[in-house]
């Protein structure tokens, strides 16, 4: 026995080197990961990740936020193993597939007021999907010059050209930018340190600049991109009530299509199951990724209304039919995932365990807003967000000179819970179906965080 596991801790040890060696990692400087002492994954149980010598990390940020019903065996796998040994992949080119065809029926019954499905990968190409059916949408109704964009300031759409375009954070993207499609910026309902009278005015402060825009560059812009109920990457924005079906009836008045990113924020995130619905807006296309599957599997969609779906339909001469597909369109396995995750939705009733655990954290987060270093929390559903700060300056980097980000990661894990911040933005995001007694833990680890970094500031 202990030559097995000796065994067996050489070879787990050989794939943390070999992680070193082999693997580059998203969003990560390099240099810093190959003095890490990092963690190899090797297993999940509940809502725990499980390592390389079995220590166990609650998932604190739901697998970068798509994980709903934490890890292990339940009745997605049992449906994704069932559909792996009936029909591993056929292609959408030319065929339809059983799967698809039910996820999309069970989504159209969902999202009121769209009518049609079409799948891709992940959220960043769903939005691509959506921009090239806006432009093509008009380019069919014969106004071939709209072609542009306008999207929100802190906005964040997904890695790809065109939702890197429409989600331009300079950090990130600025090396990018020469090949990026051109997009003009409307605010963001952002005020970092709101009264009362200021929240009451910035709806329609950020809606009459809003306007503005659309008035100067709208006749050229094929759609106005927005994600729905709240900007999470791009800081934790939450919008204030009112705001986004303004932006929506702004659309319609000045005949630009909007487009709802809804996939860090659809299906329980923000308490609703379809947010655009909750916001009161009339969307023209919609995306969906991330818990779809719950976080079990790839899969995105982009739905849209009759009237953009329509416009595509002509004589084949006319070539007014959507170029766009990719290999794993519709996967079945993926679809399977997704069919099971949204009965499971229904069956555990689980948006009501999100509200009641959305008051729990409501009432957490007071012991956080005492802090002397937070500053700006905002809060809706399962997401909250506030500002680390020190005498009204960000914390960014802790005394030692490492990034606040790092310093986030690396003591939680030490605390048994993996979170990750925006650099001095935290989040909190947890899994969506997380028990009570594990959202207690994710935040008394985030409480103890607070304290040492405010220790350290001194």
């Amino acid at each position: 026995m202990l030559l097995e596991q000796f065994e067996y801790h050489l070879i787990e040890m050989r794939l943390a080197h070999a992680d070193k060696r082999c693997i580059w990692h998203p969003y990560t400087q390099m240099e810093d990961w190959k003095k890490w002492d990092n963690r190899v994954i090797v297993g999940g149980k509940g809502f725990y990740l499980i390592d390389n010598e079995g220590r166990r990390y609650l998932d604190g940020i739901a697998s970068m936020w798509c994980n709903v019903w934490g890890h292990g065996k339940n009745e997605i796998v049992s449906k994704m193993s069932e559909q792996l040994r009936t029909l591993q992949h056929s292609t959408l080119f030319g065929l339809a597939s059983a799967p698809s065809i039910t996820l999309a029926e069970k989504l159209l019954k969902f999202s009121r007021g769209m009518q049609s499905v079409f799948y891709s990968d992940n959220g960043s190409t769903a939005v691509e999907v959506a921009m090239k059916m806006a432009v093509q949408y008009w380019r069919n109704k014969s106004r071939p010059k709209k072609t542009h964009f306008i999207a929100l300031e802190h906005g964040y759409h997904g890695d790809t050209l065109g939702a890197m375009s429409l989600g331009y954070i300079a950090k990130y993207f600025r090396a990018y930018k020469p090949i990026l499609t051109k997009v003009y910026r409307a605010p963001s309902p952002w005020d970092k340190s709101p009264s009362a009278k200021s929240k009451a005015n910035i709806v329609n402060t950020c809606i009459e600049q809003t306007e503005r825009i659309i008035m100067k560059y709208g006749y050229g812009c094929a759609a106005l991109v927005i994600e729905s109920g709240a900007q999470i990457a791009g800081g934790g924005i939450i919008y204030e009530k009112g705001y986004q079906r303004k932006i929506s009836d702004l659309c319609k008045k000045h005949d630009l299509l909007l487009i709802v990113d809804e996939v860090a924020t659809g299906f329980g995130r923000l308490g609703n199951m379809i947010e655009y619905l909750a916001q009161r807006s009339t969307p023209d296309i919609v995306c969906f990724g991330k818990a779809l599957t719950g976080g079990y599997s790839p899969l995105a969609v982009t739905l849209t209304t009759a009237e953009i779906y329509n416009a595509f339909l002509g004589n084949y001469s006319e070539n007014k039919q959507f170029y766009h597909g990719h290999t794993f369109t519709g996967h079945p396995i993926a679809c399977a995932a997704a069919i099971a995750n949204l009965d499971l939705y229904k069956r555990h009733n689980l948006l009501q365990k999100i509200r009641e655990n959305s008051h729990y954290l409501g009432r957490r987060l007071e012991e956080v807003s005492r802090s002397p270093i937070v500053s700006s929390l905002r809060h809706k559903g399962l997401l909250a967000a506030f500002e680390l700060h020190n005498n009204k300056k960000p914390i960014n980097y802790m005394k030692n000179k490492e990034p606040i980000q790092y310093f986030i990661m690396r003591e939680s894990m030490k605390m048994g819970v993996f979170l990750r911040s925006l650099a001095n933005t935290m989040i909190v995001i947890p899994p969506l179906a997380i028990p009570r007694r594990d959202l207690r833990t994710l935040l008394d680890v985030q409480l103890r965080l607070l304290q040492k970094i405010e220790q350290d500031s001194k």
